[in-house]
């Protein structure tokens, strides 16, 4: 049948949240103005990596934008498309902005880039043209609704499990909210959400074992930024496509999602930002980080036990099932993108150094022979009840447990 049919309920639920939703929870308020500080924190430090800031800039060497929106840290004023990707790209340099765990991780701060590319773009031609520029609480409330949007979808529902990235859900959620942001129409915002999944969508190719590179760390600056893209395409007033996710055959879900539905746990309100995780140790793919804790802590008994790494005969990582998933990586470590997604490269830096900086990724610091030597000595083992406590709404556990034994028989007490 050629009948044209209403659109999908995920699609309208989306919309109608982001049209109709007040979002007056002070607590995700509040989590939003930490994680605007921390995400631009995140992205002004990875300004000092030249393998980000190669990638930054206008397309087209010396494009300036009149009243385009500023790129932090930069000289830049770009288009909001462009520098949604600028700002999306060194927001998640470093692998140290926010971080949610779920069915499918992910970082909905990535949305940032979007929405303050937007926000700034809007609010300069308005000043230009004698209107009121957006408030900052305006850019909150795009993060309080871009974090929901991401993180609830990713609750039940697993990309990485069919090979896709999680920054599909980055371009949806900026998606949303930009088209908010911009002016759409309730129809319009359903075209433009239809467009985010009809689009083709990142394999995970590159963040995985033997192709893990840089290209995790733009990742998400493109999502954001397609996100722009698609959202002005349907101001212009573009059709979109009701059934994208149940069409027969021809459906998001019959071709990406082995034919299943999503599946919710939860309406759309503000429990994403309540609840979402800030890496304030450690530049450090999350399922590591408290293992890097655990690490930094044997570095101080070693020494208070008169024992050095070149002692350490083999050390047991007890974890959950999605570390394993991820970062347990045997083998030759080629970039900084490899090694801050190896669990044993980031328990190896801190038992060694008794540290463990962005700068530790790099190749001055990985040639150093004790660190694949201690890789080889270590094992990870999943534990049935951290993988558990992963997934417990009431726990968002992310456990790990180190013992380290020595060549002399003894051993120290586990660390978890």
């Amino acid at each position: 049948s050629n009948v044209r049919p209403d659109p999908d309920k995920v699609l309208v639920d989306i919309v109608d949240y982001v049209l109709n939703y007040k979002v007056d929870s002070t607590l995700a308020l509040e989590t939003a103005r930490n994680c605007l500080i921390d995400t631009l924190g995140c992205g002004l430090e990875a300004l000092s990596y030249p393998a980000c800031t190669k990638l930054m800039g206008p397309i087209v060497p010396g494009t300036i934008v009149p009243n385009g929106a500023k790129v932090p840290g930069t000289q830049f004023q770009l288009d909001p498309v462009q520098a949604a990707f600028n700002i999306g790209a060194m927001i998640r340099w470093l692998d140290f902005n926010d971080t949610w765990l779920a069915a499918e991780w992910g970082h909905p701060s990535d949305n940032l880039g979007g929405i303050l590319a937007t926000a700034d773009w809007l609010s300069r031609n308005a000043i230009a043209s004698g209107k009121k520029p957006l408030a900052m609480k305006d850019v909150l409330i795009a993060m309080v609704k871009a974090h929901e949007i991401q993180g609830c979808i990713a609750l039940e529902n697993s990309f990485n499990k069919v090979g896709l990235d999680h920054v599909l859900l980055v371009k949806l959620a900026s998606t949303a909210v930009v088209g908010q942001m911009i002016g759409l129409t309730r129809d319009e915002l359903i075209n433009a959400v239809s467009l985010a999944f009809v689009d083709g969508h990142s394999l995970r190719t590159y963040r995985h074992a033997p192709n893990t590179g840089s290209r995790k760390s733009w990742a998400a600056g493109d999502a954001t930024s397609r996100a722009v893209r698609l959202a002005l395409i349907a101001k212009t007033g573009e059709m979109g496509y009701p059934s994208v996710l149940t069409a027969k055959t021809w459906g998001f879900y019959d071709v990406l999602f082995k034919g299943n539905a999503f599946e919710f746990q939860r309406p759309y309100g503000s429990y994403v930002m309540e609840n979402v995780l800030f890496k304030i140790s450690f530049p450090a793919e999350f399922h590591s980080q408290t293992a890097v804790e655990a690490a930094m802590t044997l570095h101080g008994k070693l020494k208070d036990a008169g024992k050095r790494v070149e002692d350490i005969k083999k050390i047991t990582i007890r974890t959950h099932e999605a570390a394993i998933r991820i970062i347990d990586k045997k083998g030759p470590l080629n970039n900084p993108a490899d090694r801050d997604h190896c669990i044993q490269y980031m328990i190896a830096v801190p038992l060694i150094h008794g540290r463990l900086t962005a700068a530790d990724y790099e190749d001055s610091i990985a040639q150093d022979p004790r660190i694949d030597t201690l890789r080889a000595k270590m094992e990870c083992v999943e534990d049935p009840q951290y993988t558990k406590d992963y997934h417990d709404p009431d726990k968002r556990s992310i456990a790990n447990a180190l013992t380290v034994e020595f060549n002399d028989g003894t051993k120290l007490d586990e660390i978890a």
